[in-house]
């Protein structure tokens, strides 16, 4: 059996939207994707794609790259962090007023670790 992995920065930012917005029930019921550009490239230096809010308040957006997405956090910026440690994606801070956060998400597969960074961000438990 072949198995493919996906490695579309756009690709990988779309499986993230729809499991964001496919859940009508516990942490992420309260997100909602907004302001998406669904004709987005991805570009060296990542191309906005969208943002998550959680409760009308934004929890971070989603930028697109050729080889994978990317979470810039704005809230839980240590919290998430952490979540992307244990989940074990690659995690930059950012240096700005106030401090982000970077989350890679390099794979398809990473996306279910993607939405619990999300979640820990914002202050839930999934």
């Amino acid at each position: 059996m072949v198995e493919d992995t996906i490695t579309d920065g756009k690709r990988i930012a779309q499986l993230l939207a729809s499991e964001i917005t496919g859940r009508d029930t516990g942490p992420l019921a309260a997100m909602s994707v907004v302001d998406a550009d669904p004709d987005v490239e991805p570009t060296a230096d990542g191309a906005f794609a969208y943002g998550v809010d959680r409760d009308d308040e934004r929890v971070g957006d989603v930028a697109v790259q050729p080889e994978r997405a990317y979470l810039e956090l704005k809230v839980g910026v240590e919290a998430g962090a952490e979540a992307a440690e244990a989940a074990d994606l690659r995690v930059r801070p950012k240096t700005t007023e106030p401090p982000r956060t970077l989350v890679f998400v390099e794979s398809g597969a990473a996306v279910k670790s993607a939405v619990d960074v999300l979640v820990a961000a914002s202050g839930g438990e999934y």
